[in-house]
């Protein structure tokens, strides 16, 4: 009995060993799970490379604001009178002075017309009546201190006074004639005046607005330059307003050139109805002195007698 005891005092110690260790097992199981998350952690660091993939779908988001930030400082308003107030200070002066030339050269353009048609039919007129008369007397007459005619008149009569007692007719002819050459070159002046400011708008309005042009561009670029953006919308405004100051130029230009040509044409025809008028003029003289030198017995030509006549 006695030697039955221990033995069985073995078993019932293994037992309740056995009883302890059995429960620990599965809590022992789940433990050592964690050694298993190295293992895992593949997982996440298979994920890491579609971060990007994420970025690229944030970035549009921010662009929006980007863009709103670039519109904000862009001006709203680009019409001509917008940009002419967003433009620098050297081509607000240039567009100035363009629109100044311009507002010059259509002020020409309404008073030389005037000036141009009125001379011109009164011209015809008087040429008209010119053409009936037989001596230098009526002429002096009708037009006396007139303008128009009224010059050539006055300047044949002053010039037979003077000459009332040279016996060389041909050399009476040929003083009347030079004066009356001077004083169609004086009328030719005198009518082309104001068309040299067309002439020289027409030949600078060009190049002018050219050089606003030029400076427009540049300070475009130096603002890139500055602001290290290449974005077109940042741009583009000082580049339409440079581009503006070109085209008041040709506004300006093209006008002026097409009226000078205009009043070249009706002066070189004014001067040639002035020159018809200084040859009747002179037909009348030759006359007058040829009756004169038919008469027998005739003195000197006396052009107060023939008025007076």
């Amino acid at each position: 009995m006695l030697k039955k005891t221990p033995a069985l005092a073995i078993r019932l110690a293994a037992a309740v060993l056995l009883a302890v260790i059995i429960p620990c097992c599965p809590a022992s199981a789940q433990t050592a799970a964690p050694p298993s998350a190295p293992a895992a952690a593949p997982g996440p660091q298979q994920s890491e490379p579609q971060a990007p993939a994420v970025a690229p779908a944030n970035e549009p988001a921010a662009a929006p604001g980007a863009g709103a930030s670039i519109a904000a400082q862009l001006p709203r308003d680009l019409s001509p009178w917008g940009m002419f107030l967003s433009a620098d200070i050297v081509v607000k002066a240039v567009m100035i002075g363009l629109a100044l030339a311009s507002f010059v050269t259509w002020t020409i353009a309404l008073a030389k017309t005037l000036e141009i048609f009125a001379a011109k039919r009164r011209l015809r007129s008087e040429l008209t009546a010119l053409a009936r008369m037989s001596s230098l007397a009526d002429a002096a007459r009708k037009f006396g201190e007139r303008q128009g005619l009224g010059p050539l008149v006055r300047a044949a009569m002053i010039e037979l006074n003077l000459s009332a007692d040279a016996p060389d007719k041909e050399g009476i002819k040929e003083r009347v004639a030079s004066r009356l050459e001077r004083i169609e070159a004086t009328t030719g002046r005198r009518m082309t005046r104001g068309t040299g400011m067309l002439a020289s708008i027409g030949a600078t309005a060009p190049f002018v607005g050219l050089f606003g042009t030029v400076w427009g561009i540049m300070n475009s670029f130096i603002g890139i330059s500055k602001s290290h953006a290449t974005n077109l919308a940042i741009v583009a405004p000082g580049i339409a307003e440079a581009l503006l100051a070109t085209a008041l130029g040709l506004a300006a230009a093209i006008p002026a050139v097409v009226i000078y040509n205009v009043f070249s044409r009706s002066i070189a025809g004014y001067r040639a109805l002035f020159a018809d008028a200084a040859a009747e003029v002179l037909r009348l003289v030759s006359r007058d002195l040829d009756r004169e030198a038919r008469r027998p017995g005739a003195k000197p030509w006396d052009p107060k007698a023939s008025a007076a006549e």
